[in-house]
């Protein structure tokens, strides 16, 4: 009879180690936890999913409510792309806290599908079916694009993680300056302050609260920031108030999908763009939460943001991909959980599904959303910086690759006119700081790590504390010093 205790209590005990075995990406949090911290996520995206639909269904000519629909239908198809990258299914998704949804490289490409389109009511049916067709190409690349992850060892994968972060904080500055940038308060003392105000806020929290508080400090901070924006009348309620409690974005609302070869070329270049800064998002978020994105793992990311793309026009979505600002939040926070992520999905759904919802998130006004996008941003780059903290930079060839590839980075960020002159496809790729500043990189190690090595290649320019590389190296110094 004593036995029968021991055989009840050993399943508890062996679930209790399995759970502390579970690696953090893996772990399920606490209902209340799970929520806010997954809306979080979303506040932080919302932005970046809605501007590329208002864009392109102002210049199509869509009417306010069917701007709302195809607002919607692209918060609709995040979430869903979200949950394939998350949870995943089969060979699909990279499982990791990884948020998906529109890409802003897709944009530009699409603007000129417009303007080439005669009848601006067959604009969105071709640019849906290019959509469809370059996201089934990717989807069967994906494999063979992901064994690139070996040219991207920590000199690399620092270089393009602080390109991420440095490219996103002019995002973050333009929010802070006002929704409208042709309007006459753009950048006004009111609009800085609110940013200002904001950005304290969350510093604040971070600095003297503890344990959940501490966690969702962006989210607190969004939700102050907002309030105080009140009285000054920067905030606007009425998305609220005009917005449909219930809506489905059904199949093909605009129009069967056409395929046009112009249109499937140029959204096979932007899908091209995608996965590279797709792949160097994944390697980023590895490093973050400590389970570095190999090659399978690359491979089935890749395989979401291309499935993700190639379902999203049947639900009148566009392109997807991975969302950058949301790493920044994971690196910050420190909440690892993919679950969480995937619960921000489910919001991303839901507003999808219901306009009012989604109105909500829209009621934060841009220069709030600016000042914790600084925090956010900002994140990203230093983690960027620790990664290369590791990349072995007392070495004069890992010098020179960190130099030339944020300078090239940098470069669309500085000079946005720099690239003016090339062809249109072209500057498809140019334009992203985060594709060419990768190109370079990974051309660089290449050079200068892996073509002719010689000796001296591992030449330091610094002193090295023990315990560093290069053993070898510090023993001759030594021998010639006695």
């Amino acid at each position: 009879m004593a036995a029968k205790p021991q055989v009840r209590n050993a399943p508890d005990a062996g679930s209790d180690r399995e759970d502390r075995a579970k690696h953090p990406v893996d772990e399920t949090l606490p209902p209340v936890k799970m929520l806010t911290s997954g809306l979080q996520h979303v506040a932080a995206m919302y932005a970046g999913v809605v501007a590329p639909p208002l864009i392109v269904g102002a210049a199509v000519g869509l009417s306010g409510t069917e701007l709302t629909f195809l607002t919607g239908a692209s918060l609709f198809t995040a979430g869903l792309a979200t949950f394939l990258q998350t949870l995943g299914v089969w060979k699909i998704g990279a499982r990791l806290p990884f948020v998906n949804g529109v890409t802003f490289a897709g944009v530009a490409p699409m603007l000129a599908i417009i303007d080439t389109t005669e009848d601006k009511a067959d604009a969105l049916p071709v640019i849906f079916g290019a959509i469809i067709v370059a996201g089934l190409i990717g989807f069967v690349a994906a494999p063979w694009f992901s064994r690139l992850v070996r040219f991207f060892p920590p000199v690399v994968t620092g270089s393009v993680i602080t390109l991420i972060g440095v490219s996103l904080l002019p995002v973050a500055f333009g929010w802070a300056q006002g929704p409208d940038p042709k309007a006459s308060d753009y950048g006004s003392m009111t609009f800085l302050s609110l940013a200002g105000i904001t950005l304290v806020v969350v510093l604040l929290l971070r600095r003297f609260t503890r344990g959940f508080l501490k966690q969702i400090a962006v989210l607190v901070g969004l939700v102050i920031g907002t309030l105080i924006a009140i009285p000054f009348g920067v905030t606007d309620f009425s998305p609220v108030a005009e917005a449909d409690i219930v809506g489905f974005p059904s199949p093909f609302h605009f129009g069967a999908p056409q395929f046009a070869v112009a249109a499937i070329i140029s959204m096979c270049v932007v899908m091209l763009v995608s996965m590279t800064e797709s792949t160097a998002d994944m390697l980023a978020l590895g490093e973050i939460v400590d389970r570095p994105a190999d090659e399978k793992t690359i491979a089935a990311g890749l395989r979401a943001d291309t499935l993700g793309s190639a379902i999203s026009p049947f639900f009148n979505g566009f392109m997807c991909s991975a969302f950058a600002q949301n790493i920044g939040l994971v690196a910050m926070t420190r909440i690892r959980s993919r679950f969480v992520v995937a619960c921000g999905g489910g919001f991303l759904v839901l507003m999808g599904l219901s306009p009012v919802a989604a109105s909500l998130i829209s009621v934060v006004p841009r220069p709030v959303l600016g000042g914790a996008g600084v925090v956010l941003f900002g994140s990203v780059a230093a983690s960027g910086i620790q990664t290369l903290v590791k990349a072995g930079l007392e070495k004069d060839n890992n010098v020179l690759i960190v130099a030339v590839s944020l300078a090239v980075g940098i470069i669309p960020i500085t000079k946005p006119e720099f690239y003016h002159s090339f062809p249109e496809t072209a500057k498809i790729i140019l334009d992203s700081g985060i594709s060419t500043g990768c190109v370079a990189a990974v051309l660089l190690n290449v050079v200068f790590n892996h073509l002719g090595r010689r000796k001296d290649d591992d030449q330091v320019t610094a002193p090295m504390e023990p315990g560093e590389e290069i053993s070898g190296t510090r023993e001759a110094k030594a021998a010639h010093v006695h």
